[in-house]
């Protein structure tokens, strides 16, 4: 009998210490469905142990927590892992005490697994930042402990899971960032506990569920870029412990609700980019703890409402782009905490507060175009935090005093006023300013010989101001980070001081003065110099050799001066030289001569431009060909090196060796889509996609990676999708959607009526506005051309080959952020593309052209492309090609600064139609 008990203790013995425990089982089963990268998740295996254990292996792994007894799993965290992979789910069966499961930040794809439903004692589930895509499946009220529930920026689609209220003990729910359509339901407004609601950045739609007037815990909302129908519920009123409401970009119209300002406890509402009309409610001046309040690009009409000078703890006022008149209240500059006062592109009138400034520390102050007079307030800058000032375009008067030691300006906008008197601006105060535009004023006393002390100055203007007068400051150049430099019919005299410091300077305007003397040869050295514009001035001599080395060089003007001899440029337009008769050579009609009567050498030298560019072409096409058989050579010696595979949600069940496979085959890459670096290729999933090569430095590398990180998440209708990145320390292949329905550039003679031109139009500036004020920070297309807009299968235009002049320079470790002045460019190329579209391609690249020729000549033309006549009929559609063709001009006119927004742009091409 003894025998038997120790024969049968025995056997327990081995078989406890023979069988690993089901909970690491399961992680490990569940490891098995990752991509996982090289050095994660190395610690998640099982001891051969000798001695048996009750307690669970995977208690001492990397993201699992268990209880203090070590017996059960209570919290999987594999948040920012860089896994990815599609999830099957039936391995959380086994965890039924799991409390929290965070599988953010990661690159998980597909369906979500609906196992994860069974884990009932759940009471956080955070999924944000992946890849799931399809319906949100029915089940998710079977966690009756839920508290919390994240699953932002997803590719979820169909409708919001209707069930999720009824988890009584539900504090938090984030469904925004996905793709999810139709209403919001109405059981939604029934959650007990809800404090936190985030459902913005999908494509709802239908009306806003009045139940939400029933939410008497939420503290915090989010509802906002949708696509609604109808009016704001006055029961939003009723949501008494509300903190925080963002229902912008919605579609909403309609009066704002006098109920809202029921709402005493909150203290930020976000309703601008909507249709909202009428007054403003002065009941909103009840809700004292409003902190940021921000009305702005809707319809709203009336003054500022007085009560507005209640709300103590205002920081953010911001009501611009709206109908608004009267006047600015007093009150409102006595608003001890306000910081930015943003009241643009409305009708308002009279003077501003003349103690604004005086009683908080004013961060930033914009009331540009309206129509507001007087001086500017003396103690607008008396709290030193003042950085940016814009009251261009209004009628103000006087001098520069108040802001003239103001050190904490960055950005100072005041053109198209009547301000006079001196310049008088402390530049060597001034270091951190980096705008100014003072143009179409009434300065006098010249330019300041200090404004080269303004060491962060990137842009100054002074044009149109016809009595400054005065000569060019000696150092005018030596400013090391100045790009623009405008300074055209200002009767300026004197000469061209030389140039040693240009490295930054992009463009120069001084057309239109008196300036006399020779081009300097220096200016050659300015490498940078896109612009120059030296017309209507009385600067003898030759224009210098080396300028016409310049490949940056894109507009130039040096009509009407007395310059002579040879003209160094082999593809400038003849107006750039005309009102010069003592120039020869092309592109004018007159030959070079020497005294002799003979050519002199530049017919030579465009015959040696001619064999230089065949030069250039056949290198061109060797590289390309080297390149192409390079890849292909280097994939194929370097299979076994370590790869990794980013997904972006579109490359399902794909490992970064199923990627590199499909480019095996020569066959598999097709010829160049766009590009010397883009290739068509096949995956093995049948899939075709498109490729771009890029590589980059050790130094560049995590710069890099964010950057792809940032496109491969911004999702936008007319923008094309980055689907996956394959990469290994300094290689990688940018993976995205292959459209097959051809480009723009293919498509431009197609016949088109003019609601279609128009939406196509209004289309492809969504994309533009979106890669520049949607991302943050913005993203530059860089390349904007009708071969880059290309079609989807419902024919919508996507915007393509963006941000590759941004990741060049990060290959390269030049990238200094994008500038002002690329989203200029961007808004430059749009202009030409549109002419372009409204001339069925007649018109290519016309961006300069079009401003030297008589607006009813153009006119005339599109209104022929069009078949647009003089009926009564064609009245309607005649005035909406005009104002198209406004925003072309507005678009490529010279003067950067003068160029819209693309939100502005947007925002005239929409009301149309």
């Amino acid at each position: 009998m003894e025998i038997l008990y120790c024969y049968l203790f025995f056997m327990f013995i081995f078989s406890v210490s023979s069988a690993s425990d089901p909970f690491s089982e399961a992680l490990l089963s569940l490891k098995s469905e990752f991509t996982v990268p090289p050095d994660i998740l190395n610690d998640w295996v099982i001891p051969q142990e000798q001695n048996p254990s009750p307690n669970i292996h995977a208690c001492s792994w990397t993201g699992v927590q268990c209880d203090q007894n070590s017996t059960k799993v209570i919290g999987i965290d594999l948040s920012l892992k860089n896994l990815s992979g599609v999830l099957s789910g039936v391995q959380f069966n086994q965890f039924v005490d799991l409390i929290d499961l965070n599988i953010s930040h990661n690159s998980f794809s597909g369906e979500l697994p609906i196992g994860i439903f069974n884990l009932t004692s759940l009471k956080t589930l955070d999924i944000s930042r992946n890849n799931f895509s399809g319906d949100f499946p029915i089940g998710i009220s079977n966690l009756q402990n839920l508290e919390v529930l994240d699953a932002f920026s997803n590719s979820f689609s169909g409708s919001l899971p209707p069930d999720v209220c009824e988890i009584a003990s539900v504090k938090v729910l984030n469904f925004a960032g996905s793709y999810f359509s139709g209403p919001i339901p109405g059981a939604y407004g029934s959650c007990k506990s809800l404090d936190f609601l985030h459902l913005a950045g999908n494509s709802l739609t239908g009306y806003l569920p009045i139940e939400f007037g029933h939410l008497q815990t939420v503290t915090h909302m989010e509802i906002g870029y949708n696509s609604y129908q109808g009016n704001i519920p006055w029961q939003f009123g009723n949501m008494s412990e509300l903190q925080y409401l963002d229902i912008a970009g919605a579609n909403l119209s309609g009066p704002i609700p006098k109920d809202l300002g029921k709402l005493t406890k909150l203290n930020t509402l976000f309703l601008f980019k909507n249709h909202l009309s009428g007054l403003i409610p002065v009941e909103i001046g009840n809700i004292l703890t409003l902190s940021s309040l921000d009305l702005s690009d809707n319809m709203l009409s009336g003054p500022i409402p007085e009560s507005f000078s209640d709300l103590k703890s205002l920081k953010l006022l911001s009501l611009m782009y709206n109908d608004m008149n009267g006047s600015i209240p007093e009150g409102i500059a006595k608003l001890p905490e306000l910081e930015s006062l943003l009241i643009w592109d409305n009708l308002f009138s009279g003077t501003l507060p003349q103690e604004l400034g005086k009683h908080s520390k004013l961060i930033s102050v914009d009331v540009s175009s309206n129509g507001f007079v007087g001086v500017i307030p003396p103690d607008i800058c008396s709290q030193g935090a003042l950085t940016k000032l814009m009251l261009f375009s209004n009628y103000f008067t006087g001098s520069l005093s108040s802001i003239s030691n103001c050190s904490s300006l960055i950005r100072i906008r005041l053109e198209d006023n009547s301000f006079s008197g001196d310049i008088s601006l402390d530049f060597k105060l001034l270091s951190n300013v980096s705008y100014i535009d003072l143009s179409g004023n009434r300065f006098t006393n010249g330019i300041p010989s200090d404004i080269f002390l303004a060491s962060n100055l990137e842009f100054f203007s002074v044009s149109n101001n016809p009595e400054l007068g005065g000569t060019l400051p000696e150092k005018t150049w030596s400013s090391p980070a100045l790009q623009n430099f405008s300074a055209s019919s200002c009767n300026i005299s004197g000469e061209i001081p030389g140039f040693q410091f240009c490295k930054s300077l992009y463009s120069i305007e001084l057309n239109q003065n008196h300036l006399s003397g020779i081009i300097p040869e220096s200016l050659s050295v300015c490498n940078s110099l896109g612009t120059l514009n030296l017309a209507g001035n009385n600067f003898s001599g030759e224009i210098p050799a080396k300028l016409g080395n310049s490949m940056k060089l894109k507009s130039l003007n040096l009509s009407n001066n007395d310059l002579s001899g040879p003209i160094p440029f082999t593809s400038m337009e003849i107006t750039s030289f005309l009102g010069n008769p003592n120039l020869c050579g092309a592109p004018l009609v007159t030959p070079c001569h020497n005294g002799n009567g003979i050519h002199t050498g530049m017919e030579l030298r465009s015959r040696n431009h001619k064999i230089a560019w065949v030069l250039i072409l056949s290198a061109i096409v060797v590289v390309l060909l080297a390149s192409l058989f390079g890849i292909i050579y280097y994939r194929k010696q370097n299979v076994n090196r370590n790869w990794n595979l980013d997904s972006f949600g579109g490359l399902p069940n794909l490992t970064a060796s199923d990627v590199l496979k499909s480019f095996d085959s020569i066959e598999a890459m097709e010829s160049p889509h766009s590009s010397n670096s883009v290739c068509k290729a096949v995956l093995l999933t049948g899939m075709t996609v498109i490729v771009r090569k890029i590589e980059w430095g050790a130094k560049s590398s995590n710069l890099l990676m964010d950057f792809v990180n940032r496109i491969g998440n911004a999702r936008h209708k007319n923008v094309i999708r980055l689907l996956g990145f394959c990469y290994d320390k300094n290689l990688g292949y940018l993976l995205y959607e292959y459209l097959p329905n051809g480009n723009l550039d293919e498509k431009i003679g197609i016949k088109r009526d003019w609601g279609s031109k128009h939406r196509l139009v209004v289309n492809i500036a969504k994309g533009l506005c979106f890669l520049h004020h949607d991302c943050r920070p913005a993203i530059s297309h860089g390349n904007l051309k009708a071969g880059n807009v290309v079609f989807d299968e419902n024919m919508e235009p996507r915007l393509s080959e963006f941000a590759f002049k941004t990741i060049s320079a990060m290959e390269s470790g030049e990238y200094n952020g994008v500038t002002d002045h690329e989203l200029k460019d961007d808004i430059f190329s749009f202009g030409e593309l549109v002419l372009e579209i409204l001339t069925n391609g007649k018109r290519k690249k016309w961006g300069m052209s079009v401003q030297r020729t008589p607006k009813d000549v153009i006119l005339k033309e599109i209104y022929n492309e069009n078949e647009v006549g003089a009926s009564s009929s064609s009245k309607s559609t005649q005035e909406e090609i005009k104002v198209v063709l406004e925003v072309v001009l507005g678009c490529t006119t010279s003067k950067v600064s003068d160029r819209p927004s693309m939100e502005e742009v947007l925002k005239i091409l929409s009301r149309l139609k």
